[in-house]
C-alpha cells in the first residue's frame, strides 16, 4: 500500500527511475542471461507459462527488456517477439508486445494504429502527439518510418484536414522557442493578446491559437493560459468550446489539458475508456516509467476509486494480473 497525497508532480522531470513517478524501476541484480532462460522455459512448455512471462517482463524497465531480447535471441537462436506472439494471444499478447517495443516504437504503433482502417481514432492520435516532447515526436517519426516504411507527417496529412491538419502538424513539429526556466512577461502579454484577438471577432482566427500553443514550453503557456482566463472571466476549455468546431476544437482542448496536467488528461481518458483495451493498455505502458504514479494519484482524486481497485474490478484473468503489475499497488489516502 503506498500514501500518494504528498507526491510533488514535476512535468519536467524525465529521468525514468525509482523516485521519480513511474511504477516500473530497473531490476537489481540484473541478469538478462537468466531472465532470458526462464522466458524460454516459460515459452516452452505445451501451456505457456504466463505468469513467469508477466513477473520478469513487468517486473524490467524497457532497457532490461531490450537486454533480455538480445539474450534471448543468443541463447535460444529465435526472436523473442516472434516467439510471444506464436506462444500467445489475445490482450495478454497484446500487452507484452508493447512492453518489448521501445518507448518510440510504442508510440508509433500506437499512431498507426489510429490511422489505420475505417475512419481515424482522433482522441488516441492525439493523446500520443499532446503528452510527448519534441525530443520523443522526432524520435516516434524516426521509428514510424522504420516500423511501416511510411511517412508519419504524409499520413498525418491524408488523415486529417483544414485547420485540424495545420493544428496536429504543428504539434508533431513543435519547438519551445522561449527559454524554459525564464519567465518572459513581455512575450506572455503578447501571447495573451494574440489568443483574445483571434477569438475577438465574429470569425474565430485559429492560427494564433496553433502558433502559440504548439511553440512554447508549459510553464510559459500555463501563465499565458491563467492571463487569458482572467481576462476572459472563464476558462480556456469553454472559451475554445464556443468559438471553435469539430476536430479542430477537440484538438486544441486537448492539446491545452495536456499542457495544464498531463497525468489529470490521462487520468479522465482511463476513466472515460476503461473498457477499451488499447486505450488502457496505451497508457498504463506508455507512462510505466514516466509518471503512472501521478496519474494513479490524480484517477483516485477523480474517481474516489483508486486505478488498482478499479483495474481489480474491470478486468479478468492474466491481463488484470498484468496491468495490475504495472499498476503496482493500491493507493490509500
Amino acid at each position: 500500500m503506498e500514501t500518494v497525497d504528498n507526491i510533488e508532480y514535476n512535468p519536467g522531470k524525465e529521468t525514468m527511475w525509482w523516485g521519480t513517478l513511474g511504477t516500473v524501476r530497473p531490476f537489481q541484480p540484473f541478469h538478462p542471461d537468466v531472465d532470458a532462460r526462464q522466458i524460454y522455459a516459460a515459452l516452452d512448455n505445451k501451456a505457456v507459462d504466463v505468469m513467469t512471462l508477466i513477473r520478469i517482463l513487468i517486473n524490467r524497465t524497457n532497457a532490461q527488456r531490450q537486454d533480455i531480447a538480445v539474450a534471448y535471441n543468443d541463447f535460444a537462436q529465435k526472436d523473442l517477439n516472434a516467439t510471444l506472439k506464436k506462444g500467445l494471444s489475445g490482450p495478454v499478447q497484446e500487452l507484452l508486445l508493447a512492453l518489448m517495443m521501445t518507448p518510440a516504437q510504442f508510440d508509433a504503433h500506437r499512431l498507426r494504429h489510429s490511422m489505420e482502417g475505417l475512419g481515424t481514432d482522433e482522441e488516441a492520435l492525439l493523446e500520443v502527439l499532446c503528452t510527448r516532447s519534441p525530443d520523443q515526436l522526432r524520435d516516434i517519426t524516426v521509428a514510424y518510418k522504420e516500423a511501416y516504411g511510411r511517412y508519419l507527417e504524409n499520413d498525418l496529412i491524408s488523415e486529417t484536414s483544414k485547420d485540424f491538419s495545420k493544428l496536429v502538424l504543428a504539434i508533431l513539429k513543435k519547438e519551445e522557442l522561449n527559454t524554459p526556466g525564464e519567465i518572459h512577461y513581455q512575450l506572455i502579454d503578447e501571447d495573451v493578446k494574440s489568443l483574445k484577438d483571434a477569438v475577438s471577432g465574429k470569425k474565430p482566427d485559429s492560427a494564433p491559437w496553433i502558433q502559440v500553443l504548439t511553440s512554447r514550453d508549459s510553464d510559459h503557456l500555463n501563465r499565458v493560459i491563467s492571463r487569458l482566463e482572467d481576462l476572459k472571466g472563464e476558462p480556456v476549455d469553454k472559451t475554445i468550446q464556443n468559438h471553435f468546431s469539430g476536430d479542430f476544437r477537440l484538438g486544441l482542448r486537448t492539446l491545452v489539458h495536456s499542457i495544464q496536467n498531463t497525468p489529470l488528461y490521462l487520468a479522465q481518458r482511463l476513466q472515460a475508456c476503461m473498457k477499451k483495451n488499447a486505450v488502457v493498455r496505451g497508457i498504463m505502458v506508455g507512462r510505466s516509467e514516466e509518471d503512472l504514479l501521478w496519474v494513479r494519484v490524480q484517477f483516485r482524486k477523480l474517481t474516489n476509486v483508486s486505478l488498482y481497485s478499479t483495474i481489480q474490478k474491470e478486468f479478468k484473468g492474466d491481463l488484470q494480473l498484468a496491468l495490475l503489475a504495472l499498476c503496482r499497488s493500491e493507493d490509500i489516502w
